[in-house]
């Protein structure tokens, strides 16, 4: 391992990531960091054709129509890190009909893969949580692939267990599993 490499995965003092809201200036990079998340995560899980055409100019295009068309309910926060936007969180009312309504989703959350285990998704995560129950949601929930380990780690970490449900999505005809997650929300 090369030093520069040492340097991206070491943890990062919490004052050095800057947590804001995201703008439209930051489409490309979020595009970036969703294309190269995925590409990441769920290498094995995912059809492997379907992850190679992923392309950041179309999810660049996609996330400026989602970002000009969300509810005032859903929050995009972006994560930086010596003047680069390095991570991406997406959050807002759970969109599940099982539940009594009132919990919040985490709908999205990654990282650039030279930043992961640096500290950048915990920031992301913790403004996610404070604003969900700022907004007064008392719990939070969240799907995840259910092969990746990784990510389940870190929710499970974060105070997140599953709550019993399980789905599947298909993606180029493969059916990709997913557990729920959730955690309580300490109000403010």
């Amino acid at each position: 391992m090369d030093s520069h490499r040492a340097r991206d995965t070491a943890p990062v003092p919490a004052a050095a990531i800057r947590v804001r809201d995201m703008t439209d200036a930051d489409c490309e990079a979020v595009a970036r960091i969703r294309v190269l998340g995925w590409q990441t995560a769920y290498e094995g899980l995912m059809p492997a054709a379907h992850l190679d055409a992923m392309n950041v100019e179309e999810e660049t295009a996609r996330r400026r129509e989602l970002l000009a068309r969300r509810g005032p309910s859903v929050g995009n926060l972006v994560a930086g890190r010596a003047g680069e936007v390095v991570g991406w969180a997406c959050h807002g009312p759970l969109r599940d009909d099982d539940v009594p309504p009132g919990d919040a989703e985490l709908y999205a959350i990654y990282v650039l893969p030279d930043v992961l285990s640096t500290g950048v998704g915990r920031a992301l995560l913790e403004v996610v949580l404070e604003r969900c129950a700022a907004s007064g949601h008392g719990r939070i929930r969240l799907w995840v692939v259910e092969g990746n380990a990784r990510a389940r780690r870190f929710y499970e970490r974060a105070g997140f267990s599953p709550d019993g449900a399980e789905d599947t999505y298909e993606v180029d005809g493969v059916l990709v599993p997913e557990v729920r997650y959730l955690r309580p929300l300490e109000m403010p």
